[in-house]
């Protein structure tokens, strides 16, 4: 009975100081990647985005439109320097259409922690007819 008080005191104590935890905000306008002329037909669109990070939790949603085909998969990627592309290391969940929403909810290590406040991680959309990049946009504070 006596440890079940404890195990009941110490899982009240974890969630207040979860609950306490500062969370910090980030947000992205979504945007056409960079492309050339051979890109202009199959690439478009606007969205927006946030994240909020508590801890070493980030949580992420969005919604984006004007895809000219449906987007396939999102992602958060990681960039060496804002502003240049960089592999993708976390997948999001997206709507399979040309507009719709993105989300997800991440457990970070220390260092992608330091990235994401130092503005190196982004969001990408991949379509249909753009499987290299549709929309991408910076996670800023």
């Amino acid at each position: 009975m006596l440890s079940m008080r404890y195990a009941a005191v110490a899982a009240i104590g974890v969630a207040l100081i979860w609950a306490a935890a500062p969370q910090e905000k980030f947000h992205t306008r979504l945007a056409p990647v960079a492309m050339d002329a051979t890109m202009r037909a199959n690439v478009a669109g606007i969205g927006s985005a946030s994240a909020t990070l508590t801890g070493n939790k980030l949580t992420v949603s969005g919604t984006f439109e004007g895809l000219r085909t449906p987007a396939t998969t999102a992602n958060l990627r990681l960039s060496r320097v804002a502003g240049v592309r960089g592999p993708a290391v976390l997948e999001l969940t997206v709507t399979h259409a040309a507009a719709g929403s993105i989300s997800g909810s991440f457990d970070l290590s220390p260092e992608q922690v330091e990235a994401l406040k130092k503005g190196r991680f982004y969001i990408q959309i991949q379509s249909e007819k753009a499987p290299d990049g549709n929309l991408w946009g910076w996670l800023m504070r």
